[in-house]
């Protein structure tokens, strides 16, 4: 199986608005606000992007952040809040997704809810593509789709995905694969 192909339905997930800062700029951690402006939309992106949901999104966000008021202080390097940001969001969403696919045993989850995700220019058609890749991305383990939503969805390397999910760079290539072929299988059936 080869490289994981684009998805540009995902990029139908409504984009949060633009920090009004440049990312790149350097954020000094003791002060949480100007993080906080900065970062929040990308964290929210992150999150709606991985969970699928619009009504976990927020409260994904306000975890994030505090986690990041208890820790941020510790980061030695200006310029890596937005990589830390990025694990501790990938961290809140992974127990969130284990917690959901618990409910989901147990027959009380409410299934994908894309609702307020997808963007308004969408068509139908486009809904119903985002909506069958989250099915699919509901039937793999979790980590497997947190590598394919950070891989194919938001772009970043390999290594990246590696270091942002917390696993070796050969288990984020194999996790990437997984899903995508749970994806590529629903594109099929359809």
């Amino acid at each position: 199986m080869g490289v994981a192909r684009s998805h540009p339905e995902l990029r139908l997930v409504r984009p949060v608005a633009a920090p009004s800062v440049a990312v790149e700029a350097p954020v000094d951690g003791s002060d949480l606000d100007a993080v906080f402006r900065r970062f929040a939309p990308y964290v929210a992106r992150i999150g709606a992007r991985m969970l699928g949901r619009s009504a976990e999104v927020d409260d994904l966000v306000q975890d994030v952040f505090l986690d990041a008021l208890r820790g941020l202080r510790t980061l030695r390097d200006p310029g890596a809040v937005r990589g830390w940001l990025a694990t501790v969001a990938v961290r809140n969403a992974r127990r969130r997704l284990r917690r959901r696919a618990l409910w989901s045993a147990l027959g009380l989850d409410r299934g994908t809810d894309l609702e307020g995700l997808v963007d308004d220019g969408a068509t139908p058609e486009m809904r119903a593509d985002v909506l069958a890749v989250y099915r699919a991305l509901d039937g793999v383990p979790t980590d497997a789709r947190i590598a394919w939503i950070l891989s194919v969805v938001e772009g970043h390397s390999l290594e990246e995905v590696a270091a942002i999910g917390g696993f070796s760079r050969a288990t984020a290539h194999r996790r990437i694969q997984l899903a995508q072929a749970a994806v590529e299988a629903a594109h099929h059936v359809r």
